[in-house]
């Protein structure tokens, strides 16, 4: 189990405790959608079939918060983690220490590897690459009004390794981590509260629009903004560390995010504009399936359906509208240039979280608990988090009622060190089997689809431990790959579809 700390619920609770069927979140029981239609189920010709990577998991470590962060987890011996897979422990990084010293600065060596990743990839008939730019790569010193020419021309090559390799390549700009001295104290605020935060970001994204832009059609501003907030500014376990009382004390860090998004929107598309190209811009979102832990209780079913809110669709709403409104708090604020600043909609789903709320404990919050150890059918990953594919094609429906926008599956994977990876065949047969019924049957319209990951990596807090990737990365063994058999599934669902066979043997309980 895992607090999150939204701020206390419940107007319409006195209603809700006589009439629960009413208001909330419903638990539900099916976990597929049923499916009637003639296999093989196929995508269309111009559909994006991609993996994903951060650059502070896979390349070798530069100046940023999270080396920093790293780096003083050693010198201090904080390795320590939670009570359960997936539960990082404030401050530590779980079994840093088992890892070289070679490891943990050069990643899984992708900077000297990524032309052979990418003839593997292309191999198997993927025709995009996720991957997001260090900004600490690119401006390792406060003082700098341009871009390092080493990092650069690293980026332009891993592009032009891609595109040579048939592979778009669709880039993140903040994927979690920033320069190191982003930190340093500025009028008594540090990171992206700094009175000069948006300066700073808004010369390193003209600098890669500049400079990279050209090669570039498809852009990611921010990845997982409520993530990064949630586990940098309350849970303690990203940098900056902090622990702060609650969604009120950290709402301004998201409005200022916001900021950063849409800025960095009219930016790529002004430059984009001024040589005639295309482009997409927009935003990724951690998605789940919030559920109650108890479908009786209307507590529960009313906090599963805020904390939905609250952690998926204000930021999506905000941008939208150019308001942001944290949900069950005071705060609101208009954000100037904001609204419609989202080409498409993007999304990362990772399955079922279970949220429960009672009377006792409401000035602590709810407590999301990542599986249901009393339901014997229910599949979970190494981290503890359980597989509900039906709740994937329930967020996509959403997504595209609320908005109408092309919806880009920015992330979608499981850990599952398994060898052979049938669990993982399982999820990304049965997740990608709802891909399609929304596509088909819900009439969705969906771009792409990128699997997290393309290599085991450094999971942040987690370390090395959790293994994402498609590909198997030996530590051991000078960073050797090996495709997993999920490799040969995702290669044959990108070649012909799911056929009625491949469901058959990969569909597990669903």
């Amino acid at each position: 189990m895992k607090r999150i700390a939204f701020a206390a619920v419940i107007a319409l609770t006195g209603i809700a405790l006589f009439t629960p069927w009413l208001f909330g979140e419903v638990r539900g029981t099916q976990t597929a959608s049923r499916l009637e239609a003639p296999y093989p189920l196929q995508f269309p010709e111009n559909f994006a079939w991609g993996v994903a990577v951060a650059a502070q998991h896979v390349e070798h470590q530069q100046p940023s918060d999270w080396t920093a962060f790293e780096r003083r987890v050693i010198r201090e011996g904080k390795t320590g983690t939670g009570d359960q897979p997936g539960q990082a422990k404030p401050g530590h990084i779980r079994d840093l220490d088992q890892y070289s010293a070679e490891v943990r600065r050069k990643k899984v060596d992708f900077d000297a590897r990524y032309a052979d990743d990418f003839q593997q990839l292309a191999a198997l008939g993927l025709n995009s690459y996720r991957f997001s730019l260090s900004w600490a790569r690119l401006f390792p010193r406060a003082d700098m009004t341009e871009p390092d020419p080493e990092g650069i021309a690293f980026y332009r090559e891993v592009i032009a390794a891609a595109k040579a390799n048939g592979l778009t390549p669709h880039v993140s700009l903040f994927h979690f981590s920033t320069p190191e001295w982003f930190w340093q104290e500025q009028e008594g605020f540090r990171g992206w509260e700094r009175p000069d935060a948006l300066q700073h970001w808004n010369r390193y994204v003209k600098a890669v629009s500049t400079q990279l832009g050209p090669e570039i059609s498809h852009w990611c501003t921010l990845n997982e903004p409520m993530v990064y907030v949630l586990w940098g500014y309350i849970e303690g376990i990203f940098p900056p560390l902090e622990q702060r009382a609650g969604p009120p004390d950290v709402a301004p860090v998201v409005a200022q995010l916001l900021r950063a998004h849409a800025d960095a929107y009219r930016t790529l598309h002004a430059d984009a504009t001024s040589r005639d190209q295309t482009i997409t811009v927009g935003l990724t979102q951690h998605t789940r399936a919030f559920e109650p832990w108890r479908n009786w209780h209307p507590l529960d079913r009313l906090t599963a359906e805020f904390v939905q809110q609250a952690f998926i669709w204000d930021v999506f709403d905000a941008i939208e509208s150019g308001h942001y409104a944290m949900t069950n708090t005071e705060f609101a604020a208009d954000i100037e240039g904001l609204a419609g600043t989202q080409d498409y909609v993007g999304i990362n789903y990772y399955g079922r979280f279970y949220v429960q709320m009672d009377l006792d404990a409401m000035a602590a919050g709810p407590v999301t608990h990542t599986h249901d150890p009393n339901d014997p059918r229910e599949l979970t990953s190494d981290l503890g988090w359980a597989l509900y594919p039906i709740g994937f094609s329930a967020i996509l429906n959403e997504a595209w009622e609320r908005y109408g926008k092309p919806i880009q599956i920015l992330e979608n994977g499981i850990a599952d060190a398994a060898q052979p990876d049938s669990l993982r065949q399982t999820f990304m047969v049965s997740h990608l089997r709802e891909v399609w019924y929304a596509m088909n049957v819900l009439g969705v319209d969906i771009d792409g689809y990128f699997h997290w990951s393309h290599l085991d990596n450094f999971e942040w807090a987690e370390g090395f431990g959790p293994r994402f990737g498609v590909f198997a990365v030996d530590y051991d063994n000078d960073f050797a790959r090996s495709p997993r058999a999920s490799a040969g599934t995702y290669a044959e669902i990108i070649r012909a579809g799911i056929s009625e066979e491949m469901w058959a043997q990969h569909r597990g309980p669903f």
